[in-house]
């Protein structure tokens, strides 16, 4: 069977993006792939041999994931895809009513601008007036917000709303192309803003220089029509997912990751929700982030351009929608595919015996089950202040980069010895237990991981994090070096 795997998860499988295994059953293929692939058991499994809520299998995009299908025979030449979180319809009515469309009037002015529009038999003067009178939240102005704010600006949008905490950074500029380079350090929002009254000065746009919480979200997109999730991190996507529900409002999601991307339509007339697909994120540090893992430049534009078709289509009420489907793009190898989704009766805020009422923060790490018990020897770390000094002392350490390669090759660490996460237990004989061991990822998160992943292997020698990892250490440079970059 032909087995394909996501960029996400393949760093456990030898950087494979597509291999071969002999197999009937979705069982018997896992199987075949953790003996050819043994470091592959960590990104698949947890502890208690459970495959990990946050990955899909499907075969042929039928959903595979769960145990009780994993002796069913396959029809031969199947295909199987393995699915992490990254991440149709029929042709329906608009999500806005006949009333509000009725109110909005087209002056020859935007028969000339959106004459594109009013040529499609679909969409004409009765569509175009509907998306004049869509109000639309935006969540996100990096890669993904790039491309769906300015396609639904120059379609006419009549409310745009945009959300983002950050400032323009000159590392934004490669793939986020609403800012330029004299918004570098200023608000997201900021330059969203003056890019949207650009395109069309009569679009009314809400610019919110604040993170979403908790407390917020539901006011934030409370009164819109639609809202789009362009964030990066898993926990704001569970926070714009639950708000969305219960404030009844649709979700256009879109998530990136080096050259692949996903989207999907939620919480679309009782259709499935983002829990249903992936009840929870990956643990941190198991699955890069695209800060870490990065993204290669138009991919924000393609996905961020496809999550602004489906908004519109759904404004319009036209064509066949993502609502109970997944898109999946790869660019790198131009395989695009549409996998289905089932809603799950047991979610526990869009089931049928919901036992989320209200949004509520949570801990990342708790909300992955990655907390730490009184038991537990809690991981103990350097700052980098401190790191500098023991470098400068030449304290008797050995040093572990668990980053990947293209991270290593931006920036490098001198001395430091190269162990992927996946490989530290087999090679845990490579370390001295006598003295410290030090581990640095870029953020410190990896780290961690890999400090628990040497002690469930039984390593007894002195574990140290690099705390705030290479992130911390770009601005120190070192008696003994010419500088860390």
């Amino acid at each position: 069977m032909k087995v394909y795997i996501s960029a996400t998860l393949r760093t456990f499988f030898d950087k494979t993006a597509q291999t071969e295994i002999e197999g009937k059953t979705v069982g018997e293929i896992l199987k075949g792939l953790t003996d050819e692939y043994p470091e592959s058991k960590k990104g698949l499994y947890d502890d208690d041999g459970k495959l990990r809520s946050f990955i899909r299998i499907f075969v042929n995009d039928e959903d595979f994931t769960d145990v009780s299908r994993h002796k069913e025979k396959l029809s031969e030449n199947s295909e199987v895809l393995l699915l992490p979180l990254i991440a149709g319809g029929k042709p329906s009515d608009s999500i806005i009513s006949d009333e509000r469309q009725k109110e909005i009037s087209i002056d020859e002015k935007g028969i000339e601008r959106f004459n594109k529009h009013l040529m499609l038999r679909e969409i004409s003067v009765k569509g175009q007036k509907r998306i004049k009178a869509a109000k639309v939240v935006v969540i996100g102005a990096g890669a993904l917000g790039s491309a769906a704010i300015q396609y639904l600006a120059a379609a006419g949008v009549g409310t745009i709303k945009v959300i983002d905490h950050d400032k323009v950074e000159l590392g934004n500029l490669q793939s986020q192309v609403i800012h330029g380079a004299r918004d570098v350090n200023r608000p997201k929002v900021a330059s969203a803003r003056d890019t949207i009254r650009n395109i069309d000065r009569s679009i009314e746009v809400i610019d919110e220089n604040q993170q979403l919480t908790a407390e917020n979200a539901i006011d934030l997109i409370d009164g819109f029509d639609l809202v789009l999730d362009c964030t990066d991190n898993y926990k704001a996507r569970y926070l714009i997912n639950d708000a969305c529900i219960l404030a009844g409002i649709p979700l256009v999601f879109a998530s990136i990751y080096q050259y692949e991307g996903l989207v999907s339509v939620f919480n679309y007339k009782g259709g499935p929700c983002l829990r249903c697909l992936f009840p929870a994120p990956p643990s941190p540090g198991l699955v890069p982030t695209c800060t870490e893992g990065g993204s290669i430049s138009p991919l924000g534009g393609i996905i961020g351009s496809i999550q602004a078709n489906e908004a519109l289509k759904l404004i319009i009420g036209i064509g066949e929608h993502l609502d109970g489907k997944l898109l999946t793009f790869d660019s790198l190898n131009l395989k695009s595919r549409v996998v289905n989704i089932d809603k799950d009766c047991d979610c526990p805020i869009c089931g049928l015996n919901k036992t989320i009422t209200e949004i509520v923060d949570f801990d990342y790490e708790d909300f992955c089950g990655l907390k730490e018990d009184e038991t537990e020897i809690p991981v103990e770390g350097f700052t980098a202040d401190e790191f500098a000094k023991r470098l400068e002392e030449e304290v008797p350490m050995t040093i572990i980069d668990v980053r990947e390669p293209h991270e290593r090759a931006i920036l490098r660490f001198p001395g430091a010895v190269v162990i992927p996460i996946g490989q530290l237990a087999r090679r845990q004989k490579e370390l001295n237990p006598d003295i410290d061991t030090v581990f640095i990822c870029k953020e410190g998160k990896r780290s961690i991981l890999a400090i628990n992943t040497l002690r469930e292997a039984g390593y007894e020698g002195p574990l140290y994090n690099l705390k705030g990892g290479i992130e911390g250490m770009k601005d120190i440079i070192f008696s003994h070096e010419a500088g860390l970059l």
